[in-house]
Parts: structure tokens; C-alpha cells; sequence
């Protein structure tokens, strides 16, 4: 099966039936399981990708398959602690990190299109640093995980633990859709994984600093995001 994925022989397709059909064989699976099928099935064409909120998906990736590729978005509005929790991940991790930029500096975008765009037009905002830069920077790989849970908000409540990304034309994997936060918790715990100290400063998720704030008391993990816009996803997974 390896064989057949890494010469690109499988239409777009039969990668989504098998993505499928692993989402449903590997429902009650464990994490190391999901991300074991991943890895056996695509091995260098798979990478994870991570915000740097946490570095969970990472450290169980690189149980599996050590020097795992992972890749970063430094989207150029990201808090000093995230960028902090980047170079820490790099630093003491067996994984290998690879950061990804937009094409246009902040700077760049701020003289075609206006400064605080994020402000103006969050939407655009996000397709520039975020989702265009991601395709591009996943054009390698064949699959991709995620540290996508099911109990973030409802708009993720019906996350597959593998699913098909139509819109990059790839195999996504989440293999902690079904944890829960204490099972991060108690994950980071027992493993002593990194984590970004904003987590530990009101801050439930973490974006962009312009677009991010701490969560009050009640609210669910991504009502900090976008806060009072309506809007909840950057448009990386949906």
C-alpha cells in the first residue's frame, strides 16, 4: 500500500475511500493507533500540523515515527510565546520542524491592501496568512494530521478521526478528535509535553494576537477566537 501512495498511483478518488473507510474502521481506535495507520500508510507524504498551542499531535506523532515532519505556520501576527513554543518544540523534540510563511510580509500586505485588514476583513485576512500558505506548504504531502477535537466547539463536534480534505485533496487525520481536554491534560502530564504558556494566562486557544483573546468563564475553548464577528474557523478546516 505504501508503495502504491508514495508513486502516486492512487486517483484522488480511491485516497478518499480509503480515507473513509479508515475513519470508520479507526473510530474507537487510539491515538498511536490512528496516527500508526497514517504513518505505514503514507510515511514521508505524511506531516503534522501544529499551531504551536500545544505540541501533543507532535510528541505522539514522533512516537510513531520519529523525525516526523511538522509543520508551523508563522502566519506574522503570532504572540512572542507561540514563536517561543515553536523554537522549544524544535529544540528538544525528535521531530522535524518546518515553518511556513505567507507570501507577503505583514508589512507587504499592509501596503496593498491597508493596514489591520484582520480588522477590516478577517476572512480575507485569514485566506492570505493562513490558508493559501498552508496549501502550498502541504503540497508534498499526501496526508496530514491535525490536533482537531470534537469537544472544541460544535462547529467540530462532527470531526472524523480520518476524513478527506477536498479542498487540498488530502487525507486529513485527527487523531484526538474524540479526547477530551482532561485527556490533553492528563497527556501533557504523564509525558511532560510542551505547551504554550498562554494556556496557562486565560487563553483556551491560541491564534493570531490580533484576533485572539482570554476566554471568560463558561464559554467554550474557541470563543476567544474572532471574538463578537460571528466568525469561528480561519477556513484551514472547513
Amino acid at each position: 500500500m505504501t508503495d502504491t501512495l508514495l508513486s502516486g498511483e492512487l486517483t484522488d478518488e480511491e485516497l478518499r475511500e480509503l480515507a473513509e473507510r479508515a475513519g470508520r474502521e479507526l473510530e474507537d481506535a487510539s491515538a498511536i493507533e490512528i496516527l500508526t495507520w497514517a504513518t505505514d500508510t503514507f510515511g514521508p507524504r505524511f506531516c503534522v500540523t501544529s499551531s504551536m498551542e500545544d505540541a501533543v499531535v507532535a510528541h505522539l506523532a514522533s512516537r510513531v515515527l520519529p523525525g516526523v515532519d511538522v509543520v508551523f505556520l508563522d502566519t506574522g501576527y503570532h504572540f512572542p510565546e507561540t514563536i517561543g513554543t515553536r523554537d522549544a518544540v524544535d529544540a528538544v523534540m525528535d521531530v522535524n520542524v518546518i515553518t511556513i510563511t505567507p507570501r507577503q510580509t505583514v508589512a507587504e500586505q499592509d501596503a496593498e491592501y491597508g493596514g489591520k485588514l484582520y480588522d477590516r476583513d478577517p476572512d480575507l485576512c485569514c485566506a492570505l496568512r493562513k490558508v493559501k500558505p498552508l496549501e502550498d506548504g502541504l503540497t508534498a504531502y499526501a496526508a496530514w494530521a491535525t490536533g482537531l477535537r470534537r469537544d472544541e466547539s460544535p462547529t467540530r463536534a462532527d470531526t472524523p478521526v480520518v476524513g478527506w480534505d477536498a479542498k487540498r485533496r488530502k487525507v486529513k487525520v485527527s487523531p484526538i478528535a474524540r479526547w477530551t481536554q482532561d485527556d490533553v491534560d492528563a497527556y501533557v502530564a504523564e509525558h511532560g509535553v510542551l505547551t504554550n504558556p498562554l494556556l496557562t494566562d486565560g487563553y483556551a486557544s491560541v491564534g493570531c494576537a490580533p484576533c485572539t483573546r482570554r476566554v471568560l468563564e463558561g464559554e467554550d475553548a474557541r470563543a476567544g477566537r474572532w471574538a463578537g464577528r460571528g466568525k469561528t474557523e480561519c477556513g484551514l478546516h472547513g
